[in-house]
C-alpha cells in the first residue's frame, strides 16, 4: 500500500497536469476518501505549493496560475514521450532558435533520469532509424514565433522585417491569421493591409517582429492551413497541368495532395465513352467519379509515376508534353515487364 508521502506526491503530479480536479476524482485516483484528499492538500500548502480551491458545482482543486514546480516528475512513459518528441521535432526542422535548445533540453532530461531508464531510452534512440535528414531547414527565431502567436491570439497587427526569396529586404505589416508548420518549415498566413491581399511568410525569413496598436477581424474563411496549401497549389510555375481522373477524392489525394493539386468536379458529356480500362475497373467504389485535377509544376517528370501509382483511368488535357512523357513511361514499364 502506498505511503502517505507517496500519495501526496501523486496528488501534486495530478494537479501539475493542469485543470481543476474534483475531490471525488482525486479520491478515486489516490484510493482514499475526500477528507484525506483535503488533508493532503493542506500538506502541499504547508510546503508553499499554491493549491487553489475552486467553489461551485464543478469545483475542486487546481494549482495557482504561472506556478513552476521545482521537481520535474516524469513517469517512464512521459520521459520517453518527451525525448522522442524532442528528437522528432529536431529531425523535422520544427525547433526554434537552432537545434541547441532541443539538444540541451534532451541532455537535462537524461541527466535526471534513473540509470536503468536512461540506458533503456538511449538504447531505443540508438535503434530508431529516420528517413529524413536532420537540420535540413532553417529554424525560426523563438521570439518571432512567440510574438506572432500572441498577435494571432489577440488579433493585433505585426510589423516585421522580411527577407524575400530573392534576397531583398523590406519592412512589412501583416494581420496574422495563424501559424502553420508544414514540411519542415514554419509559416504565418495573413493579410497585407498595404496591398489589401492575403500573403504567406516563412518565419525563418522574419526578423524584429513586434506587435502594433489596434486590432483586426479574422475572416470567416481564414483557416491558415487551408490558405497555405491553397497558396502552394495556385502559385505561379512553369507548367499549368490539367488531367481528368476517375476515382474518389481520397484516392486522388493519396498521390496528389492539396499542397500540389486542386480538384474540380467534372461532368463528362454523354457522348464520351470509356475505352479499355474504364472506370468500371479497379474497384474504385460507388463514390468514384470524374475529377478535373489542376497542377502547377516546374517539372513534369514526377507526374507519370504519380498517375501510374493512382491506377485509375485518366485523360491528359494539357500540356502535350505530359502526354508524351506518360507514353514513354508506359513503354519503359512494358519493356521492363517483358524481360526474362
Amino acid at each position: 500500500m502506498p505511503r502517505p508521502a507517496a500519495r501526496v506526491l501523486t496528488l501534486l503530479e495530478l494537479l501539475q497536469s493542469g485543470g481543476t480536479r474534483t475531490v471525488a476524482e482525486l479520491a478515486e485516483r489516490l484510493g482514499v476518501d475526500g477528507r484525506t484528499v483535503r488533508r493532503y492538500v493542506d500538506q502541499l500548502i504547508d510546503l508553499d505549493v499554491p493549491v487553489e480551491s475552486v467553489r461551485g458545482r464543478y469545483g475542486g482543486y487546481r494549482l495557482g496560475a504561472g506556478y513552476r514546480l521545482p521537481p520535474l516528475m516524469l513517469s517512464d512513459d512521459e520521459a520517453l514521450a518527451v525525448l522522442l518528441g524532442l528528437v522528432a521535432g529536431r529531425r523535422a526542422g520544427l525547433m526554434t532558435a537552432g537545434r541547441t535548445a532541443g539538444e540541451t533540453a534532451s541532455a537535462k532530461i537524461r541527466r535526471v533520469l534513473p540509470r536503468h531508464l536512461a540506458g533503456r531510452l538511449d538504447t531505443l534512440l540508438e535503434s530508431v532509424a529516420f528517413t529524413d535528414r536532420p537540420g535540413e531547414f532553417a529554424s525560426p527565431d523563438a521570439g518571432v514565433l512567440l510574438t506572432l502567436a500572441d498577435a494571432v491570439r489577440h488579433g493585433r497587427p505585426v510589423s516585421m522585417r522580411y527577407t524575400g526569396g530573392d534576397g531583398r529586404r523590406s519592412e512589412r505589416t501583416v494581420h496574422p491569421y495563424g501559424i502553420v508548420a508544414h514540411a519542415g518549415r514554419w509559416y504565418v498566413t495573413g493579410r497585407d493591409p498595404l496591398i489589401g491581399e492575403d500573403r504567406t511568410f516563412r518565419l525563418d525569413r522574419i526578423t524584429d517582429a513586434r506587435a502594433l496598436p489596434g486590432s483586426f477581424e479574422v475572416p470567416a474563411d481564414g483557416d491558415p492551413a487551408r490558405r497555405l496549401l491553397s497558396g502552394f497549389a495556385t502559385a505561379a510555375y512553369r507548367y499549368d497541368v490539367v488531367v481528368r481522373i476517375h476515382g474518389t477524392a481520397g484516392q486522388i489525394r493519396a498521390r496528389l495532395p492539396a499542397a500540389v493539386a486542386r480538384l474540380e468536379e467534372y461532368e463528362p458529356a454523354e457522348e464520351e465513352e470509356f475505352g479499355e480500362g474504364g472506370p468500371g475497373e479497379g474497384g474504385s467504389g460507388a463514390d468514384a467519379r470524374w475529377w478535373r485535377v489542376l497542377v502547377r509544376a516546374e517539372r513534369l517528370d514526377w507526374l507519370p509515376p504519380a498517375l501510374a501509382a493512382l491506377d485509375r483511368p485518366f485523360v491528359v488535357e494539357r500540356p502535350d508534353e505530359l502526354r508524351d512523357l506518360v507514353a514513354a513511361f508506359a513503354d519503359r514499364l512494358a519493356s521492363f515487364a517483358r524481360r526474362a
